[in-house]
């Protein structure tokens, strides 16, 4: 093994815990729906959607680096008061997204074990589960299982996805129907997908979070270019399997006078069969297995990262955003979150019953309006002000640019049409 390949292998992780995260509801919940309602007119919005976001999640990755400090801290550098919006952005987001993660996980859950009669306790359970691990375990050992659960689901999805190829669409006969997306409904659902699509622009600093977290596991500090490859394959890895969600999604389903189920339990059920009517229904428990696998690494992860995130925050604010190493207090705020974070999301979960599809768009929807705040963040701390070396090229710069615009228009476009429904018939 060449000192550049053991180099990758010590600086390889935190792209398939992003990877792992973003393949959760914005792939098997948003991109499923996006093909099985509106065919292969989601693929471009899709590709679209990722290309537009990448620059601010590579931005934070790359800041990470050149820094040895989380873009969080660069927000301290911007300002107190940029530490600031930024924590009040987190705490407005974090118990939905989670509640919204946390529900889709229960579907999973009861629909592996088939414990459907559970309710909100196996949110609970779930959480509660959570919390052991994280306040008992290491990053090692989050960044080990998901590593194993994240490769099982992309073979299963690619090899899914190339059956469905073969075979063609299930409903061919109605296969040619376009249908309406520039309508009230349908601009409300493009938010929805956008929104989460890879992932919230807001948790951004996770990744770099977790490039830190590895430093220190490792003792091994890797090159720009070895923690931008570990990111671009995480990031290519989400990016291809939300194509196949949506391929998967309009092959099976769209054409079909059937509907994808609301209830949490009954839409998981109906992604596992997704996979079995294409590779066999002998897979199903292998199939019910790695995606409850998936959606659990990704709940864990978000605990993770919502807590790791808030409690740098706090500290830098406490610290007036000087360098702070105290490690008990870290624990201490990481524990405190963690707590908080469980019990404040499945108290938010309970109005929504059983109902997935209001809950998830309601938190995307969320995390929509928010993406530009924090996407001009980053853009401004990846200037040659803030950082010397490193500095990202032009053409990155400028798909910034069109990124932030984009988002900003479309968010104010949303807010229009959400408080003058009327607008767009």
């Amino acid at each position: 093994m060449s000192g550049r390949q053991r180099d990758f292998l010590r600086t390889f992780g935190p792209g398939m815990l992003f990877a792992s995260t973003a393949i959760g509801v914005s792939h098997l919940i948003q991109s499923t729906r996006a093909g099985a309602e509106y065919g292969f007119l989601m693929i471009g919005v899709v590709c679209i959607a990722n290309l537009l976001k990448y620059p601010f999640f590579e931005f934070s990755s790359r800041y990470s680096n050149v820094t040895g400090t989380s873009i969080i801290d660069g927000y301290g550098r911007l300002g107190r008061h940029f530490l600031i919006m930024y924590l009040v952005v987190t705490l407005a987001s974090m118990f939905i997204i989670t509640g919204a993660v946390g529900f889709v996980t229960a579907g999973f859950f009861e629909n592996l074990f088939g414990v459907q009669f559970l309710g909100i306790w196996s949110i609970v359970i779930l959480f509660g589960v959570c919390f052991v691990i994280l306040c008992t375990g290491k990053y090692n050992t989050l960044d080990g299982v998901i590593k194993t659960i994240s490769a099982v689901m992309i073979v299963s999805t690619t090899a899914a996805f190339l059956i469905a190829l073969t075979n063609g669409p299930v409903h061919q006969t109605e296969q040619h129907i376009m249908p309406e997306i520039f309508t009230h409904a349908g601009i409300l659902f493009l938010v929805a997908l956008i929104g989460w699509m890879p992932m919230p622009v807001d948790i951004s600093s996770w990744h770099g979070l977790w490039t830190l977290e590895r430093i220190k596991q490792t003792k091994f500090r890797p090159s720009l270019k070895s923690t931008l490859l570990d990111f671009n394959i995480g990031y290519l890895v989400t990016s291809v399997l939300a194509v196949f969600f949506v391929v998967l999604g309009t092959y099976l389903f769209f054409g079909s006078s059937e509907a994808l189920p609301n209830n949490n339990a009954q839409f998981a059920e109906k992604v596992v069969t997704m996979y079995t009517q294409t590779i066999g229904s002998w897979n199903y428990l292998i199939i019910a297995a790695a995606a409850f696998s998936v959606m659990f690494g990704t709940i864990v992860a978000v605990f993770d990262g919502y807590s790791r995130a808030v409690q740098r925050t706090v500290l830098l604010l406490k610290n007036n955003s000087k360098d702070v190493q105290n490690a008990s207090e870290y624990r201490k705020i990481y524990f405190i979150v963690l707590v908080s974070l469980a019990i404040g999301s499945s108290i938010l979960v309970i109005p929504f019953g059983r109902n997935l599809k209001e809950l998830v768009d309601f938190a995307t929807a969320v995390s929509f309006v928010i993406a530009p705040i924090i996407a001009v963040f980053n853009y401004k701390l990846v200037s040659r002000k803030y950082l010397n070396d490193g500095v990202p090229p032009v053409w990155l710069r400028a798909l910034a640019v069109a990124g932030i615009i984009f988002l900003t228009g479309f968010a104010a476009f949303f807010l229009l049409i959400h408080f003058l429904p009327g607008f767009v018939i």
